[in-house]
């Protein structure tokens, strides 16, 4: 049994905390609004108000928050848990971070004795549920696989290189998704706007070239006009900054990846912010009743 402080539980980090509590771990659960935490309460998992009470004793901590600017003050703060981590403890980063962000913290932890991985994930509140998430860990090999063994029951755990990898293979996914959905929903505006029917070609496409997970279940989801969130159109805007961003610094034009943020960028000026990445359907029919 490891002890696991998991920090932010919302819509990733509740079902993760659930899922290694589940598997026999026990879990410590903080969130900066404490109801969120308090609600995981039960076999296994103990909510607490102060992060620092949830780090110390830890053999690990999972950070699942918003941005690097939160994890670095969760971590480096006035109330940070490097403090009181112990020595020998291993700092999880599973949120979507900039590069040299995770490249910093893990130089400063290094320094306090504390091994760090950052491993951001794929795979939405479905695959967090599920505990079938996809882990793109970067860090040290030894780390990693020690790592990988107590975050089994949160999904597949794959090395993908030094401290960072982890963000750049992040990046990666998040640039595909973005654009992926755009085309999904593009596909089907068309369709609709020929008079076709939908949910055939939805159906249709799928074992084809163009299948995918993002076909499969955000095209299902603008089909339905399910638009609650599972990943935040926020948080994809967020991802596809930081890509376009660190595309710029390496000299790089990604002419996909920047439209893809300027829509995303025009949806979340309004209410849309609040709904699932998918919503960039309404976004694009909006324009095109306009």
């Amino acid at each position: 049994m490891t002890r696991i402080a998991v920090f932010g539980t919302g819509i990733m980090g509740a079902p993760i905390a659930r899922n290694l509590a589940a598997a026999g771990h026990d879990v410590v659960a903080w969130n900066r609004s404490f109801d969120k935490a308090e609600a995981l309460a039960g076999p296994g998992i103990t909510p607490v108000q102060s992060a620092r009470e949830a780090a110390r004793g830890a053999d690990a901590a999972i950070l699942m928050v918003s941005t690097g600017a939160v994890c670095d003050a969760l971590l480096f703060g006035d109330d940070g848990i490097a403090e009181v981590l112990p020595r020998g403890s291993t700092v999880v980063v599973m949120s979507s971070i900039p590069v040299e962000t995770a490249r910093t913290e893990a130089a400063r932890l290094a320094d306090a004795g504390i091994d760090y991985v950052d491993a951001p994930v794929s795979g939405g509140e479905r695959g967090a549920i599920a505990g079938t998430l996809t882990i793109m860990a970067g860090g040290d090999a030894d780390v990693v696989a020690k790592a990988a063994e107590w975050l089994a029951p949160v999904g597949r755990v794959t090395h993908v290189g030094p401290v960072g990898s982890g963000q750049l293979a992040k990046l990666a996914n998040q640039l595909i998704v973005g654009v992926t959905i755009g085309a999904v929903a593009e596909a089907l505006l068309l369709v609709e706007a020929g008079g076709g029917d939908a949910e055939a070609v939805h159906h249709a496409l799928q074992g084809g070239f163009a299948d995918s997970t993002i076909w499969r279940q955000h095209g299902e989801r603008m089909i339905r006009g399910n638009f609650q969130p599972g990943a935040h159109a926020t948080v994809q805007l967020k991802d596809l900054d930081t890509s376009t961003g660190l595309a710029g610094s390496l000299g790089l034009e990604l002419p996909f990846a920047g439209l893809a943020r300027d829509l995303y960028a025009k949806m979340c000026e309004g209410p849309r912010a609040a709904l699932d990445h998918s919503a960039l359907y309404l976004e694009l029919a909006e324009r095109r009743n306009g």
